[in-house]
């Protein structure tokens, strides 16, 4: 079993910076890739960023020039730094593990954490 626990969402006003943070625990070997997806009121869920074991990054469109993603292989853990935050960014959260390596592979999602972005 693989838990995926996400923190750091909140309200923050246009302009503002928040940052997200997702621990993965429970018994696997190697996370392939950790990442972030969105998903807004009436809107599919689209890819945030998301980053390798090696470092390797890929932003979604929404997410280049103002949010930036790291992660800690050694926590098991990611975080996403955002920026310049905008009403169009209030969406909730998910934080992703793709190819998690246990018995089998498979992929894994959080349960997600609110971003609101209000004046």
């Amino acid at each position: 079993q693989v838990q995926l626990v996400e923190s750091g969402g909140g309200l923050v006003q246009p302009g503002g910076s928040l940052r997200l943070s997702c621990a993965a625990s429970g018994k696997f070997r190697s996370i392939y890739a950790m990442g972030w997806h969105r998903q807004a009121p009436g809107k599919q869920r689209e890819l945030v960023a998301f980053i390798a074991s090696n470092g390797a990054t890929n932003y979604g469109d929404c997410a280049k020039g103002r949010f930036t993603i790291s992660r800690d292989n050694a926590k098991n853990t990611v975080y996403l730094q955002m920026d310049s935050l905008e009403p169009e960014d209030t969406a909730v959260y998910y934080c992703m593990a793709d190819q998690v390596l246990t018995d089998t592979v498979g992929d894994y999602w959080g349960q997600g954490t609110q971003v609101t972005v209000s004046s």
